[in-house]
């Protein structure tokens, strides 16, 4: 269950941006939809879902792209670039796009993680000097680096490498390390790469691999960042399957025709010469496969291919993190969608759902907490983001958020900030009247 995610000079997030899955305090008559999980005598809670709000250029993106690129360094254990990406995020392979670009001076980006998972509290911070935006060729490092588990320090870096006391994860520490502490605490120190992140080199190998096995776990398999739609948690299920068959998930057919498809099936065919699997509608009295972009709606194709990923978040307990998720889908889907993620009966094992949209209808006291409705908004004169949720406005007094209020009514009449009043009037007024082009070229 993730409870908290920072950034900092991640695009247009200059200054630290704060994204919080823990129930806002003080807030009344919001004591419900609370995901609780217990490490020994102590409960940690956490909130159902997000929906992020903000004008078009905002930055709403840029903190699902800081997820998608955080996860990625941590997965990949270096801060250099890569060729293959797991996402459509060209800032994940290339890091030089990720500092501010108003920047003067070299700013370390930063980042930070809180999660909980079985017995253990999870907190990794991460800070790294990338140079200036677009300077491919500066000589990264990693100035600093700090995991906590339990409330407990285990190693710190920056200069210079610190360890904490160790006893707090002994059942996680590699066979006899007891034996070898001293030695293996001097090579770590020796051997740091500014490059290399210590907790999946050096500590995952003489340290602890349980432990940093366990963490790399939770972020591939409980931590889905999509930056766009695809079917990359799909696929692996694909994999297996037979070439030149029809994989059909009888579970995806049921929603698909809820969701009104009822003429035909859903399936992936398997290409015998090995292609990549393609979605099909599958007419079985015909014995017809057509490809799904031909017969089925645009709205209907990223229904199917998000499905899988809600029906995985859901039996798995995971955080899914989707960018446009509501895009082409009608809303009273997606309604239905965030209920069951608040439904305590069906979302037993803690899953979270977190995602951006242009959608006002769900602003609602009667779909959401006030806490899980966040803003983002950019300023006009120094381009840079800031977020915020609806919980850090007061309950009382005349800018106050009550339980009662229109969410939507008051957004729209620019209470809460993140919305921007465009008129392209003149705009078009100016060009009819002139019949002119104000196009220009540059050499």
């Amino acid at each position: 269950m993730l409870l908290e995610f920072k950034t900092k000079n991640f695009k247009s997030f200059l200054e630290e941006m704060d994204f919080v899955m823990t129930p806002a305090p003080k807030q009344k008559g919001l004591e419900y939809s609370i995901l609780k999980h217990k490490i020994g005598k102590k409960t940690y809670k956490g909130l159902c879902s997000a929906i992020i709000y903000g004008p078009n250029a905002s930055g709403k993106t840029n903190i699902i792209s800081a997820m998608d690129v955080f996860k990625e360094i941590i997965l990949k254990g270096h801060i250099n670039n890569s060729d293959e990406l797991r996402s459509p995020d060209v800032s994940e392979g290339k890091l030089e796009l990720i500092p501010n670009n108003l920047n003067k001076s070299p700013l370390p980006t930063c980042f930070y993680i809180r999660f909980v998972e079985d017995d253990l509290l999870v907190e990794y911070e991460l800070k790294i000097d990338l140079g200036l935006f677009l300077d491919k060729d500066y000589s990264r490092k990693i100035v600093f680096e700090c995991l906590r588990i339990n409330d407990k320090n285990i190693f710190e870096r920056s200069d210079k490498l610190e360890f904490f006391n160790l006893n707090s994860i002994e059942q996680y520490l590699i066979n006899n390390f007891s034996e070898n502490e001293d030695s293996a605490k001097a090579i770590a120190r020796n051997n740091l790469n500014e490059t290399e992140l210590f907790l999946t080199n050096g500590f995952k190998l003489m340290f602890s691999s349980k432990l940093v096995t366990f963490i790399l776990k939770w972020l591939t398999e409980k931590f889905i960042v999509i930056y766009r739609a695809d079917i990359t948690e799909l696929k692996r299920k694909l994999d297996s399957t037979e070439s030149g068959k029809i994989f059909i998930s009888h579970t995806t057919n049921k929603a698909a025709k809820l969701f009104g498809i009822n003429s035909n099936a859903l399936g992936y065919v398997i290409p015998e010469d090995g292609a990549e699997s393609q979605l099909c509608s599958i007419f079985k009295d015909k014995n017809v496969a057509i490809p799904a972009e031909i017969f089925e709606s645009y709205g209907t194709i990223r229904f199917i291919k998000m499905f899988p990923l809600i029906l995985k978040a859901l039996t798995e307990g995971a955080v899914l993190v989707l960018d446009e998720f509501d895009a082409n889908i009608h809303p009273m889907a997606i309604m239905n969608i965030i209920n069951i993620f608040h439904n305590d009966d069906i979302n037993k094992k803690n899953a979270q759902l977190i995602f951006n949209t242009h959608n006002p209808i769900f602003l609602n006291s009667n779909i959401v907490r006030r806490d899980e409705i966040k803003f983002v908004e950019r300023d006009e004169e120094t381009h840079l983001s800031t977020h915020y949720s609806l919980s850090d406005f007061k309950t009382s007094g005349t800018t106050g958020v009550r339980l009662s209020d229109d969410y939507l009514k008051h957004y729209f009449l620019g209470r809460y900030g993140a919305v921007k009043d465009i008129d392209f009037y003149d705009l078009f007024e100016n060009l009819m009247s002139d019949n002119s082009s104000e196009d220009e070229s540059h050499e």
